[in-house]
C-alpha cells in the first residue's frame, strides 16, 4: 500500500504541482534507505534515482525470518536480478543512483556494499560513498551526507 500510494498520490501531486518532466529522486536513511532504493528500483518510469543512506536492502534483516512474495519483491537485493531487461534499461539510464553509508558506530557499510556490488553485476551505473569510522548511524551523518551528495552530484 506504501508504495501504491507513492506512485498514484504523491508522484502525481509533485508532477501537477511541478510538471510532467520534474525529475523525482528519493532520498532515505536507515530503513528509509531502503524505502528510497525500493521506491525507485521498482518504479523507475516515475522515480528518476534515489540517495540511500546507511541501509540495509535485504528486507530480511527487519521481519526476523518471515518471508513470503511481498517481503521478496520489497528486497532490492532478492528481486532487483529478476527484473526485466526493458525494467532494468530503465534503470541503467539514471545518473542518480547514490549509495552511501558510514563505517562507525551502528553502521553497516557492508549492507551498501552488497547492494553495489549487485548492481555493478546487473551493469548499473551507480555511485557508492562509504565515509570513515567516525561516521556513525545517526542524525548528524544525514545531515552531512545528503547536502554533501546534493552539491557534489547534482
Amino acid at each position: 500500500q506504501f508504495n501504491q500510494y507513492i506512485y498514484e498520490e504523491v508522484v502525481p501531486f509533485i508532477k501537477g504541482r511541478t510538471s510532467e518532466g520534474t525529475p523525482i529522486i528519493t532520498s532515505g536513511a536507515s530503513f528509509g534507505a531502503l524505502h528510497s532504493a525500493n521506491l525507485f528500483f521498482k518504479n523507475p518510469w516515475a522515480i528518476s534515482g534515489c540517495i540511500a543512506m546507511s541501509g540495509l536492502y535485504d528486507l530480511g534483516a527487519y521481519t526476523k525470518s518471515y518471508w513470503d512474495d511481498d517481503c521478496y519483491w520489497n528486497s532490492p537485493l532478492h528481486y532487483i536480478k529478476d527484473l526485466s531487461a526493458s525494467h532494468l534499461h530503465q534503470i541503467r539510464l539514471s545518473p542518480h543512483i547514490h549509495i552511501m553509508a558510514g563505517s562507525g558506530s551502528y553502521e553497516d557499510p557492508d549492507g551498501s556494499r552488497y547492494l553495489s556490488g549487485t548492481l555493478s553485476h546487473l551493469g548499473i551505473d551507480h555511485r557508492l560513498d562509504i565515509w570513515g569510522y567516525d561516521i556513525s548511524h545517526d542524525w548528524p551523518t544525514w545531515r552531512a551526507m545528503l547536502p554533501y551528495v546534493l552539491e557534489t552530484q547534482f
